[in-house]
């Protein structure tokens, strides 16, 4: 290893440590700690990279985006848009009544779609969660469990496979310019439909077994 390696691997423990160790050794937010690891990295003979470098390796668009994306959540929130986007959801798409797997199945394809302005599961779930919240408690469908539909639906958060800009996994693989994004988006579409496969087949089974989807009867 070189000594720019040693020294971020270094820097990288060191960050890791702190992340792990807030709220309990000190009050350190991992937003401050992130930023002084950056700032340390970039400095000049101690750090292991300079600006210029940084500047022809790093995947600018990638942290706009994330920004954009974060931005857009808080916006949301504090606007309480939320109630105001649930009571919209549950007249539009009629769930005031729906059974169980027809409201699961909507909001699923509805978190679904939505992900595709998002850039981060995070980001989607922060914004999206407090109204799928609002949703539940507006469905007048008897025996229904919205605590159990609420964490099945965060878990279906997760399902953003179709563009690139949907993880930041995603992203960052798309930095590296070694694919196209039509393969991107052929291959997403591809795990999409599966994903969407498995929850119908959960939805019908498994789910309603574990009482996750409707209370048990008394």
């Amino acid at each position: 290893m070189t000594a720019n390696q040693w020294k971020l691997l270094g820097i990288t423990l060191v960050l890791l440590g702190f992340w792990a160790t807030e709220g309990v050794l000190h009050d350190v937010d991992t937003t401050t700690s992130t930023i002084v690891a950056i700032a340390l990295m970039l400095l000049p003979r101690l750090g292991v990279m300079g600006w210029k470098e940084s500047q022809r390796g790093f995947p600018w668009g990638t942290v706009l985006l994330f920004a954009v994306g974060i931005a857009m959540g808080a916006a949301l929130l504090k606007t309480e848009a939320a109630p105001w986007l649930a009571r919209l959801i549950v007249d539009s798409l009629g769930l005031a009544n729906a059974t169980a797997f027809a409201i699961f199945m909507l909001l699923a394809l509805f978190l679904i779609v939505i992900h595709l302005g998002f850039a981060s599961a995070t980001g989607l779930a922060s914004t999206m969660i407090p109204i799928i919240i609002s949703v539940m408690q507006a469905v007048q469908t008897p025996g229904i469990n919205p605590i159990g539909m609420t964490m099945l639906l965060q878990f279906v958060v997760s399902i953003g496979f179709i563009l690139p800009v949907n993880s930041p996994q995603g992203m960052l693989a798309y930095g590296t310019d070694t694919f196209d994004i039509k393969d991107y988006v052929r291959t997403g579409l591809v795990l999409t439909a599966a994903a969407i496969a498995l929850l119908v087949v959960f939805a019908l089974t498994y789910w309603p077994w574990m009482g996750y989807m409707t209370l048990p009867a008394r």
